[in-house]
């Protein structure tokens, strides 16, 4: 099937031409090239037009989960004939494993896995091993180790009605890939069977296969919807892909076991010429269990460490990857590239620090290391073609792609960049305060941005006292409770969203008029050009937006970036006066997506305000002080801030009673 672009837009401004552009340059082999589009352009209308056009399968790869999920969603508006899937990591909680050897602390590896963002990572591997027209966005996710591709196709159980087979057959193929018997509790990766019928739920789908088996043969295979049964298609073939990626074949397996035997035991070896003999006895201990496990099993926690051997392959080879899945003609965007790139780059190095000490103090093997992301060359050995989108791209992006850069600074709305004002920092939270009535007035909606997690903490906390709709964002929220966060921004559940620097890059807001930058003279990272410009960005999409830097001083990255702002608006309003363009702000519906509703889990507190204080014993009072500051935060963690300012106050009076 061919991707199919459905639009009622047709491309304008800039668009036609970077479409032309793009495509040419992919049709003469240009293997880099770049996007340089300003905020509210239509830079993924532009390329949706390029995947349509190119027809190639396609990689598009955001540096953060909530921009991954925004894509996610656009591109299945403009492609729902095709395959749009959606590949992040599947851990709600994530503390890897560690060892800190100055305090002799071993932190064990703790994770909480997300069954539904499971299921789609699943489903994006399977659609590229069954169709042509997918496309896949992802996080740097896409860099690191998922098995073997090549076995987990191989591993598919293949039916067909009229194919010769038997449940005692099918049943022991579906154990092989991780699939689990459960009669009473059925649910996905499990089957079940009943005389000559087996029911099958693949990791991958929310509805399961019914599959009816005769004298040895298949006679029908249909599908139904799990709540209800409620029949909704028959096939005539069907493939069952495995339920987990880390999966092997029979003799891979056996050679694996066989290779970590040898392995342990040159390092046991090793360990004992160097006299360390704890070491030794760790790595012994510890190996051996995990053995112990995998033969009986076939599993063991932590068996991602043993992937190297797993898949067979050579030390220091690369890992698969999702990469993998796609065929060597496939086309990889990389979205907000000045910040997706350094990223990539990160991740080889930070990931093998923190498991060489493992290695070093015997916790785990040598080929451990080689569960591990890409290395940033490994990765561009990989791409094919390449188009680096962003409104500030990277020098190193430019170099690569020989001054390739394709320009979108005309936006299709004749909107212009915004006006920017420069305010004192030392009245900033007084002054925005003035600035959010105005817009709240209008209906309009304000990004309030702040250098640190805790500002944006203490400033919601302000704003809320002071009867402000607010909730503020930052990275230690999961990522489908900041979806749900912007989402309710955008219909106006909220009016003010205080956050750090994950309000920087391409968070699509055509309500918000106003962005407030506080300490926008603070010379850094979080406050240099390319970040300041990223920042008013979020500006870009309404007639009515403004932004407001607040500095007491111009630094160079002020100036740099107001200068770069005025001229693009200067060339945006000449644009407008030559065509005869009236600027109109973007209409974006807020969209519902069935993939995210249920994802989001909900937490129940403790009603504290049935509390009396006074009758209880001061021997209880820490006691209860410890389980009140982690109800507090859980209930700041998720901006339920009415609830978190009770558990405080609560707190407070709790100690003055200990004084007392």
């Amino acid at each position: 099937m061919k991707f199919k672009l459905v639009s009622k837009f047709k491309p304008s401004g800039d668009q036609p031409k970077a479409i032309k552009q793009l495509v040419e340059g992919i049709k003469k082999g240009y293997k880099h090239q770049v996007l340089l589009g300003v905020t509210g352009s239509g830079k993924t209308f532009t390329l949706a037009n390029v995947i349509a056009k190119v027809q190639k399968p396609t990689l598009v790869i955001s540096h953060n989960k909530t921009l991954a999920a925004q894509l996610y969603s656009e591109f299945k508006e403009f492609f729902p004939e095709n395959a749009v899937e959606y590949f992040i990591s599947y851990y709600d909680y994530y503390q890897p494993e560690a060892y800190i050897p100055e305090t002799d602390t071993y932190i064990e590896k703790d994770a909480s896995i997300n069954e539904q963002i499971d299921r789609l990572r699943l489903k994006a591997t399977t659609s590229l091993l069954s169709r042509d027209d997918v496309i896949v966005v992802a996080s740097v996710s896409c860099i690191y180790n998922i098995g073997s591709p090549e076995d987990f196709k191989n591993l598919c159980v293949y039916l067909e009605v009229g194919k010769k087979t038997s449940i005692e057959f099918l049943t022991n193929e579906l154990v092989k890939i991780r699939y689990e018997r459960n009669n009473i509790d059925f649910k996905r990766n499990t089957f079940r069977y009943q005389g000559n019928i087996i029911d099958i739920w693949p990791s991958y789908l929310e509805n399961y296969i019914r599959v009816r088996i005769e004298d040895n043969e298949i006679v029908y295979i249909k599908e139904y919807k799990p709540l209800t049964n409620q029949f909704l298609t028959e096939h005539k073939k069907f493939y069952i892909y495995p339920a987990s990626h880390f999966v092997t074949t029979p003799p891979k397996f056996e050679e694996a076991l066989k290779n970590i035997k040898e392995e342990l035991k040159e390092r046991v070896e090793y360990f004992k010429s160097q006299n360390k003999l704890l070491e030794a006895e760790r790595i012994y201990r510890r190996t051996m269990n995990d053995l112990e496990l995998l033969e009986t099993t076939g599993f063991c926690h932590g068996i991602e460490n043993y992937s190297r051997h797993l898949s067979g392959r050579k030390p220091g080879e690369r890992p698969g990857c999702l990469i993998d899945y796609f065929p060597k003609d496939f086309l990889c965007i990389i979205d907000e590239s000045h910040v997706t790139i350094p990223q990539i780059y990160g991740m080889y190095e930070g990931d093998r620090s923190r498991k060489q000490t493992l290695v070093d103090y015997g916790f785990r093997l040598p080929s451990a290391l080689d569960n591990r992301p890409l290395k940033f060359d490994e990765f561009l050995g990989l791409l094919n073609y390449v188009i680096y989108s962003s409104a500030t791209p990277g020098e190193w992006e430019i170099k690569i792609s020989k001054n390739r850069v394709v320009e979108q600074i005309i936006r299709p709305t004749g909107l212009v960049d915004p006006p920017v004002e420069i305010k004192p920092a030392k009245t900033q939270v007084e002054d925005v305060k003035k600035e959010i009535n105005k817009v709240v007035k209008e209906k309009g909606r304000v990004l309030v941005n702040t250098l640190t997690k805790r500002t944006a903490e203490d400033l919601a906390e302000y704003l809320l006292s002071q009867n402000y709709r607010v909730k503020y964002i930052h990275s230690d929220l999961d990522a489908l409770t900041r979806i749900n966060i912007i989402k309710d921004l955008r219909k106006g559940e909220f009016d003010v969203l205080v956050g750090v620097n994950l309000l920087r890059e391409g968070l699509d807001l055509p309500e918000v008029t106003l962005v407030a930058i506080f300490d926008a003279d603070k010379e850094g990272f979080l406050r240099n050009e390319t970040t300041l410009i990223q920042l008013a960005g979020r500006a870009a999409r309404n007639i009515n937006s403004k932004i407001i830097l607040y500095a007491d001083k111009i630094t160079t990255s002020i100036k740099k970036a107001v200068d770069e702002m005025e001229r693009r608006r200067n060339l945006q309003l000449e644009y407008n006066k030559k065509h005869n363009i009236t600027p109109k702000s973007i209409v974006k519906a807020v969209k519902e997506y069935e993939e995210f509703q249920y994802i989001t889990r909900k937490k129940h507190y403790y009603e504290v305000s049935d509390i009396k204080l006074e009758y209880l014993s001061k021997q209880n009072i820490p006691q209860l002080i410890k389980f009140f500051e982690q109800e507090m935060k859980k209930a700041a963690d998720i901006l339920d801030f009415e609830t978190a300012i009770m558990y405080r106050e609560k707190i407070k009076e709790l100690k003055e009673l200990m004084v007392k």
